[in-house]
């Protein structure tokens, strides 16, 4: 029984997607040549790792037992990569960081744009995944680095402060709740939305509030982007909700007002997560402490 490295990364990546399609693009592998490697994979240990199925892949005992131990081989050899690339003045090493919507639309561009300045050999890989989902992915030690919202339970990891931020309601100047100082969600869930598309982590949590009392959103459109949800709620297709950072921004340029929601849940204390900080590797540690220095 061989796997090599790029082996056990395309299988991490296939289960932690769902599916061998997505893993594999994940993996930058053609569908065929990921198919032919998980076989083979199956075929030397002379076990199935994978239960295909019509909406993805489950792993088998046998598929647990290898990702438990692909993660951390894979940790050690990218450990091993950025130790060593200092010397030959290559490739220096990876981040993985996990991100709710809020961090990674407002303020992760600015503090990796710095980091990775002055740190040329380093890449970010950066995933948008709901809070509650980051917690469990980095205990598990799928990614290095969570920025999530401080409601959810980090009782299991290290965690920093990062960032404080509000979601806010936007809507056209001439909307009927344009006059209001603070609305509750329940109050705006009559209105129709202007949203972000159903994938993202930001709208599956709305989505979530509204189910929690018995409500739909009611989307009329969804876009990639808070800045582009303001420039649609301008024109007056609908309402929208957004990081308070963004609907400032707007205001300024937009024809369009600014909100307060006085549900809890809608301030956001963002903190940084990590399943033990003296583990990280070098890059991923020094990335901690870059997103913790204060800011000018």
């Amino acid at each position: 029984m061989r796997f090599d490295l790029a082996d056990l990364s395309l299988f991490r990546h296939v289960v932690e997607a769902g599916s061998i399609t997505h893993g594999a693009e994940r993996a930058h592998l053609a569908l065929a040549a990921a198919s032919t490697r998980i076989r083979n994979m199956e075929g030397a240990l002379g076990a199935p790792l994978l239960v295909r199925g019509r909406h993805g892949v489950a792993t088998t005992q046998a598929g647990r037992t290898l990702l438990q131990h692909a993660r951390i081989m894979l940790a050690q050899a990218e450990r091993l990569r950025e130790d060593l690339g200092g010397y030959a003045g290559g490739f220096g090493g990876q981040v993985r960081v996990l991100s709710n919507t809020n961090a990674l639309t407002e303020f992760l561009p600015e503090t990796l744009s710095s980091f990775l300045a002055a740190h040329p050999n380093v890449s970010v890989d950066l995933e948008e995944r709901l809070s509650d989902e980051i917690v469990g992915l980095i205990a598990e030690g799928v990614g290095d680095i969570g920025i999530v919202a401080g409601t959810v339970d980090t009782s299991r990891l290290t965690t920093y402060p990062f960032r404080t931020d509000r979601f806010v309601l936007v809507v056209a100047r001439d909307h009927p709740l344009a006059n209001q100082s603070s609305v509750a969600f329940a109050d705006v869930l009559d209105h129709e939305f202007v949203g972000l598309e159903r994938s993202s982590a930001a709208q599956r949590f709305f989505a979530d509030k509204a189910s929690r009392i018995g409500r739909t959103l009611r989307l009329r459109v969804q876009l990639r982007s808070f800045d582009m949800v303001c420039r649609l709620v301008e024109h007056g297709v609908g309402v929208g909700i957004v990081p308070a950072t963004t609907a400032r921004r707007a205001v300024l340029a937009m024809a369009v007002k600014s909100v307060e929601l006085s549900d809890a849940w809608a301030l956001r204390e963002l903190t940084i997560c990590v399943r033990d900080f003296g583990a990280l590797p070098p890059f991923a540690r020094q990335l901690v402490e870059h997103m913790r220095a204060p800011r000018n």
